[in-house]
């Protein structure tokens, strides 16, 4: 499996669960994201085969499963014991995009989540959290990347141990909206084109934004003693509407560029890359920049936002 697609469900007007997994399953889409344990969504996901990234919600839930292991014991025993094996879940992600002093919770949680996992004979299900691109700097050239923060060498090494991938959300779309002056569009967007940056400390050649970021990510992981840990791309996409670069064309052009590019990896990680496109619907209720209600490959009525294929 290599592509996936989140499914947000910040909106009143999306199909109900069980027709959202049909329409996965007619697709061919073999991976989902949920972020929250949704009942709804577990229930219809049954016997489907599609592997899950679960996330176990808000920071209020993640400070609960650090502060005790009980706490993660019961959030197991409620929400994945019903449901594993016949939903495929893959990835718990303690936390998404954790900022300030919510940080200091991800290990400890991480920790009583697996412990609570491999109490209950559910081993083969990894920890892990899903973080902002924005966790690493110095991002070029991509060899140069770094985690910005301490507590991000203690979250790499503790997925060396278990063996689980580090969930990373890239968005070259916010890179290049931020800075269109130096960063081409074509590069942004898998669209061919003139631009090639190659990295002068490993020699390597980059054609593609996506890439370059990844192997900050990867090259980040490395500084911090865990050069085995994959990275997992758990949020990727590009906007139809509603902003800057935002249209139908560009959103097209770069999640079927992702759709086709993402089997062959990244020039420091040749090979598959599993990675999940954000998002499944466009999500009316998504606040801040009006680009959030807008990420998605579906309208909610389950018609296509733009022509895309997904093999």
């Amino acid at each position: 499996m290599t592509i996936g697609v989140c499914y947000g469900v910040v909106a009143n007007n999306l199909p109900p669960a069980n027709e959202v997994v049909q329409l996965y399953r007619s697709n061919g889409l073999t991976g989902m994201r949920i972020y929250f344990a949704d009942a709804k969504a577990l229930s219809a996901l049954r016997g489907s085969g599609i592997g899950l990234i679960l996330d176990v919600g808000g920071n209020d839930v993640l400070a609960s499963l650090a502060a005790n292991a009980s706490n993660a014991a019961n959030w197991v025993r409620d929400n994945v014991r019903p449901y594993y094996p016949a939903v495929n879940i893959k990835y718990i992600a303690a936390g998404n995009e954790v900022l300030g002093g919510d940080t200091q919770n991800i290990v400890p949680a991480m920790r009583n989540l697996g412990a609570a996992l491999n109490g209950a004979g559910l081993g083969a299900i990894k920890v892990s959290t899903s973080i902002r691109f924005d966790a690493v700097t110095n991002t070029f050239p991509p060899s140069n990347g770094v985690f910005a923060q301490a507590y991000m060498t203690d979250v790499a090494r503790l997925l060396a141990s278990t063996g689980a991938p580090l969930l990373t959300n890239v968005y070259p779309y916010f890179a290049y909206k931020d800075n269109p002056r130096d960063i081409q569009l074509n590069y942004a967007t898998f669209r061919p084109g003139t631009t090639t940056v190659r990295d002068p400390n490993t020699g390597l050649t980059y054609t593609c934004l996506f890439d370059a970021m990844v192997d900050a990510v990867v090259a980040a992981l490395e500084r911090a003693g865990a050069p085995g840990v994959r990275v997992v791309v758990s949020e990727s996409g590009w906007p139809s509407a509603s902003g800057f670069a935002a249209t139908a064309d560009n959103a097209r052009a770069y999640n079927q560029g992702l759709i086709d590019h993402v089997g062959g990896g990244t020039p420091k990680r040749p090979g598959a890359l599993e990675t999940y496109i954000f998002a499944m619907f466009n999500e009316n209720f998504k606040t801040g920049e009006l680009t959030e209600k807008h990420f998605g490959l579906f309208n909610p009525d389950k018609s296509p936002a733009y022509p895309i294929r997904f093999q």
